[in-house]
């Protein structure tokens, strides 16, 4: 089957980027470094731990680039009580994006009502204030039909995106995930590829299967490679 041929530009690309530091380590003036280079490269956020938001938000005011954080993560086992007033408190304190991870366990152990309740908590709190929610599926410890399941249920509660990985996890994003990831939710919601995306053929594979946001620590060498592939300056 020919493939259409592929039309973004670097420009374009750099704004689906969720420019990432997710590292336990992670220092503040490394925070200040990604939010620089966000706002240099036109990413479409900045995505960090809940306790760097206020640096992020202050850096990063009047600014298209939004912040985004992690809720639940990256194991995604605390209680459904528990992610909701995080994201409340982190929303408070001025994140317009969560990416929450849902509860593994209790989607392998079918228990669907659980998962989806866990889900709707985060997208209430998240819409209230007008804020994304992204769900992020862990594909890697996931059955195919595990991951349409998980799908669905985010599709259900009402969450704006599905994302494959942590990043934390057996592996980051597969080409073959986003694709299945995106011919369940349709072209509702949003797919974000995570995990492993280090290089601009990488990014450009996850925007092919279906994937309208990246996660990536790369985001600059991506960016970079792209204007190369174009011929850009």
């Amino acid at each position: 089957m020919h493939c259409a041929e592929f039309t973004k530009s670097a420009a374009e690309i750099a704004g689906m980027i969720d420019h990432t530091l997710l590292r336990p380590e992670a220092t503040a003036e490394q925070i200040a470094c990604l939010c620089q280079e966000a706002l240099q490269y036109g990413f479409a956020a900045v995505c960090i731990h809940p306790c760097r938001v206020p640096v992020a938000v202050r850096l990063l005011a009047s600014s298209r680039v939004k912040v985004d954080t992690v809720i639940g993560f990256p194991l995604g086992a605390t209680l459904p009580q528990v992610k909701a007033y995080e994201a409340e408190q982190v929303l408070l304190a001025g994140a317009q994006e969560l990416d929450m991870v849902l509860n593994i366990g209790a989607l392998k152990d079918g228990d669907d009502p659980l998962v989806q309740a866990d889900i709707v908590e985060v997208v209430r709190v998240c819409h209230h204030r007008g804020a994304l929610c992204k769900v992020i599926i862990e594909a890697a410890l996931l059955t195919d039909n595990e991951k349409v399941r998980a799908c669905r249920l985010a599709q259900t509660a009402g969450a704006d995106f599905v994302k494959t990985s942590t990043g934390f996890g057996l592996s980051g994003a597969r080409v073959e995930d986003v694709a299945l990831m995106r011919r369940t939710v349709g072209s509702e919601m949003g797919v974000k590829a995570a995990g492993g995306i280090r290089d601009y053929q990488r990014a450009r594979a996850m925007i092919e299967a279906g994937a309208t946001r990246l996660g990536a620590s790369a985001g600059v060498k991506i960016v970079k490679e792209a204007q190369a592939a174009a011929g850009e300056r």
